[in-house]
């Protein structure tokens, strides 16, 4: 009987599940990344990726300008993700990964997931405040029947309290 319901019995394989969260500054980011790292430490084998994406420079044709703008962000992106890798492993005992890449977000994030196959779900904050915001609207709307791992959704005024009595 438990078998036509649930199929055969088998053993489950352990793997490393992480979960993959986007750092951006952003209030509702910052909701969004405590929720991934209590729910991380909860994990039997899990992570945590705090990913950040650099938009391509805008003035590509000055070459020096460019380069110069390029090294800044990921001077600034290094530094906001090494704080918060700090402040995470203070408040949960968790060691993120960081990953910094560089293009459009919606479509580094997608590549991103789909390359790795051990991200076990995707946290974003969702705006309290002027619409969902374009993260959301391309993952709800565009790829949700595609995406190969759970979107889980935070909602941008949850407080820190909130977020730890649900850990």
């Amino acid at each position: 009987m438990a078998e036509e319901i649930h199929g055969p019995i088998r053993p489950v394989a352990k793997r490393w599940r992480k979960l993959l969260v986007v750092v951006d500054g952003s209030p509702e980011s910052q909701v969004a990344i405590r929720f991934a790292a209590a729910r991380a430490a909860h994990i039997t084998g899990g992570g945590l990726i705090l990913f950040h994406c650099i938009r391509p420079g805008e003035f590509q044709h000055w070459m020096a300008v460019a380069d110069r703008m390029r090294e800044e962000a990921h001077e600034e992106a290094t530094e906001l993700l090494r704080d918060m890798a700090e402040r995470l492993h203070a408040y949960c005992g968790v060691t993120p990964e960081t990953v910094i890449l560089e293009g459009e977000p919606k479509e580094e994030i997608r590549k991103y997931i789909e390359e790795k196959k051990d991200v076990f779900g995707l946290v974003l904050g969702v705006g309290s405040e002027g619409g969902p915001g374009p993260l959301i609207d391309y993952f709800t709307h565009d790829l949700a029947t595609n995406l190969p791992c759970p979107l889980f959704l935070i909602p941008g005024n949850m407080t820190y309290e909130q977020i730890d009595a649900m850990a």
